[in-house]
C-alpha cells in the first residue's frame, strides 16, 4: 500500500490517511502489510498505522498501490515483477514519483524486472489465475497509454508478458474518470468461471457506467474463459446513492473495487445500510473459507477509487507443500 500525500490532497490529506490508516490496520490485522511512504512521511505513517506495519521509504505521490506497484507473475517457481510504466493514467496526474515505484519495490525486495512497451496500471486487468484476463478497451487502447498501437498488438503484449490465454475485452467510458474505467471497478472473478459485475442501485437512471456495465453483460454472456467454458455473471449492486456517505462528483461508489487477502476479503462500506449488508453477503457466499471485512473508505471513494485501488497483493516465493 502507498501512504498519500499533500501534493495530491491538499486539504483532504488528514481524513484520508485517515482512511488509509483504518485500511491498512485492517489488513494488517490478516496479512503482512509493507506501506511505501515518502521518507519524510516515514514517520507519520508508522504512528498512523501502528508497528505491526512495515513502512518503506519510497517517494511516493499517491495512495495508488494497485497501479503503481509491479504486476507480479510466477514461472517456474520463481516470482517477477512487470512493470507497465506507469505514466499517471495517460499524463492525467502528476507522476515523477509514482512513475519510478515499480521499479523500486523490485530493487527493495529482489525481484526481477520485467519489462514491457506497454503503458499499463494493475487496476486495468483481472485474471482467474488460470489463464484468463479480463480489460477494458478504454484504459488500454489508448493513445494517452499506448499510441499507435492495435488492440491486438496490446493483447499479444499480454499474452507474452503475464502468460494468460485469453483476453477478454469490454468497451469501458474514455475521457470521463482518470482511469479511463478500470475494469477493477466493473467485473471481478470470484472463481474461475464466476464473476460478479458492478450493478446500478434499482431505480437508478441509467448513465455511462451503467450502459458500460450492460455492455460488459453482453459480452461476458457470449464469452468463454481460457479453458472454454462459459461465465457465470453474477450482480453485486451498487448502494443507494442517497444513502451513501461518500460525496463528490468523482466517487467511485462500486463494491466490486474489493480486495481478496489471504485469509479475508476486503470490502467498502459506504453508508447504505441494507447495500452494504447485501454486499458481504454475496462475498461471503463466494468466500466461504474467508473473513469478509467491510471497510469505511469515505475519502478514498471521493477521490475516484476504492479499497482494491489502494492495495496490491504480492505472492510469495512457492514452497513445497
Amino acid at each position: 500500500m502507498s501512504w498519500p500525500t499533500a501534493r495530491i490532497w491538499e486539504e483532504d490529506l488528514p481524513a484520508v490517511r485517515r482512511d488509509i490508516a483504518g485500511l491498512v490496520r485492517a489488513v494488517a490485522d490478516h496479512e503482512p502489510v509493507a506501506l511505501l511512504a515518502r521518507p519524510e512521511d516515514a514517520d507519520d505513517a508508522q504512528r498512523a498505522c501502528g508497528s505491526g506495519v512495515e513502512v518503506v521509504a519510497i517517494p511516493v505521490d499517491d495512495l495508488w498501490a494497485r497501479d503503481t506497484v509491479p504486476v507480479f507473475v510466477e514461472e517456474a517457481g520463481k516470482i517477477m515483477g512487470v512493470d507497465f510504466n506507469f505514466n499517471g493514467w495517460g499524463n492525467k496526474q502528476p507522476h515523477g514519483n509514482d512513475a519510478g515505484v515499480a521499479r523500486a519495490v523490485l530493487a527493495k525486495y529482489g525481484i526481477e524486472r520485467v519489462r514491457t512497451s506497454i503503458v499499463a496500471e494493475g487496476g486495468s486487468f483481472e485474471t482467474d489465475g488460470k489463464g484468463t484476463l479480463l480489460a477494458t478497451e478504454s484504459s488500454l487502447v489508448n493513445d494517452n497509454r499506448n499510441s499507435g498501437k492495435t488492440r491486438q498488438q496490446i493483447e499479444d503484449e499480454l499474452r507474452q508478458i503475464l502468460g494468460v490465454k485469453k483476453v477478454i475485452w469490454f468497451a469501458g467510458v474514455r475521457g470521463k474518470d482518470i482511469t479511463d474505467a478500470h475494469v477493477d471497478c466493473l467485473v471481478r472473478f470470484v472463481a474461475p468461471g464466476v464473476v460478479l459485475l458492478d450493478k446500478a442501485a434499482p431505480g437508478t437512471p441509467a448513465d455511462i457506467w451503467s450502459q458500460a456495465a450492460e455492455q460488459a453483460r453482453t459480452v461476458l454472456k457470449e464469452a468463454t474463459d481460457a479453458s472454454g467454458n462459459p461465465l457465470q455473471v453474477i450482480d453485486l449492486p451498487q448502494p443507494d446513492p442517497d444513502k451513501v456517505t461518500v460525496h463528490g462528483s468523482k466517487s467511485v461508489i462500486s463494491y466490486v473495487n474489493f480486495y481478496i487477502g489471504n485469509k479475508a476479503v476486503f470490502l467498502p462500506k459506504f453508508g447504505d445500510a441494507a447495500a452494504d449488508d447485501r454486499a458481504q453477503q454475496i462475498l461471503r457466499d463466494h468466500f466461504p473459507g474467508r473473513e469478509v471485512v467491510p471497510v469505511r473508505i469515505d475519502t478514498i471513494a471521493s477521490g475516484g477509487g476504492g479499497i482494491h485501488c489502494s492495495t496490491h497483493d504480492q505472492p510469495g516465493t512457492p514452497t513445497a507443500g
